[in-house]
């Protein structure tokens, strides 16, 4: 949903005069594009003509991320700060930093940001807050407060900043949180995101690292953004597709959050820029076991197969590779399968390992709320991830 004009006024002071497009960036490595060469058929009509916001961008959305093998080589010489009441850190990472305050109460720290993923502003500022507060439901928490991060080259009109800034307050207020300020700067390519705090009881956390044998796994989104939106700027995705990958993108896992919660399951994390493959790696290293995936039960948007078959990647699919080569093995498992795995998503859904016998209760309690929910595997003793 837009923001209200009068949530845009509050933001720009004026009514917004934009014609927005859904249009999606490719992928990463590119570099900027000049935003002269925007078509107005397609772009965002302003009093100084057509600006697209991904021609601004190098890349776009969770494809943005560092490569999480480089990270790890980044990381690897850091000395993780220890304190009692620092419950997660990076010792190991996680999805968030927690902070116990007492016995009944922690804080959830955790930010993200990218460069736009797709041309119109509401979408992409309520896409960006949705990947960043989904963080914080990936570790059992609600969003308590949210301070807005903010990049933007100085010529992009006021209106469309506004609208950006709109649709990020209306899903922080969603999630159940306050945008109560921020930090902006000027920058050739545009950035949003947010930082959240959270909270959280000490005993609630959903950590990555508590997976066990004999659990099932859970995937609570259907799979595939990174393809279909890339498959949309070559030419091969239709609007519709388009528009089924943006209304994932921007659903908050807040009411699967919700559902889980009385459950306590052993691990979770949310499945964004490293696919669900490299995500499922963290799981599996962390804890200490193996996660067998189930491919013929992927759930994929609409669309998505059909650009896998057609030969669409993101960049980042050969970086995901990279990170989970080693890892994961898929012997058998058809390529277009195999790139589900690896495309990387934006604001993906919740990976869930909880008890199989609870499975029967948790898909008829998501099926009564109508809400997404596909069982993709199990953990067995061992290690890395298999693919079948």
């Amino acid at each position: 949903m837009a923001p209200s004009p009068a949530r845009i006024r509050e933001y720009a002071g004026f009514d917004s005069r934009i014609k927005g497009d859904r249009r999606p960036i490719d992928g990463c490595g590119s570099g900027p594009y000049s935003s002269r060469n925007a078509s107005e058929e397609d772009g965002v009509e302003t009093e100084t003509g057509p600006i697209k916001l991904t021609d601004l961008a190098s890349c776009g959305g969770c494809a943005a991320k560092y490569s999480a093998a480089r990270l790890e080589q980044l990381l690897a010489g850091f000395v993780p700060v220890e304190a009692e009441n620092l419950l997660v850190g990076l010792a190991p990472a996680d999805d968030a930093a927690v902070y116990r305050l007492d016995d009944e109460r922690a804080l959830i720290f955790t930010l993200d940001f990218f460069p736009p993923v797709v041309d119109d502003p509401a979408d992409y500022g309520a896409i960006a807050a949705t990947n960043a507060l989904n963080d914080v439901f990936a570790m059992g928490g609600t969003p308590l407060l949210a301070l807005s991060i903010a990049a933007f080259p100085e010529e992009l009109p006021m209106e469309m900043l506004a609208q950006i800034f709109a649709a990020a307050d209306e899903q922080v207020r969603a999630a159940g949180g306050l945008l109560a300020g921020g930090h902006t700067i000027r920058d050739a390519e545009p950035k949003y995101g947010l930082a959240v705090v959270g909270t959280v009881r000490p005993d609630g956390i959903w950590p990555k690292n508590g997976a066990r044998p004999g659990d099932a796994l859970f995937l609570t989104k259907p799979l595939g953004t990174g393809l279909i939106m890339t498959g949309y700027k070559r030419g091969y995705a239709g609007t519709q597709q388009l528009e089924r990958a943006i209304r994932w993108m921007r659903t908050l896992n807040r009411d699967t959050a919700d559902v889980l919660r009385p459950l306590q399951p052993h691990a979770v994390t949310d499945v964004t820029g490293f696919g669900l493959f490299g995500h499922a790696r963290e799981v599996a290293e962390r804890s200490g076991v193996r996660l067998r995936l189930q491919s013929e039960r992927f759930p994929a948007i609409d669309g998505a197969l059909d650009m896998a078959r057609q030969g669409v990647r993101t960049s980042g699919d050969p970086r995901n590779r990279d990170f989970a080569a080693a890892h994961v093995r898929a012997d058998g498992v058809s390529g277009v399968l195999a790139a589900l795995g690896y495309d990387p998503q934006t604001a993906g859904g919740l990976l869930v390992s909880l008890p199989a016998a609870q499975g029967p209760a948790l898909e008829a309690e998501f099926a009564s709320r109508r809400l997404f929910i596909r069982r993709i595997g199990y953990v067995e003793e061992g290690s890395g991830v298999v693919v079948e």
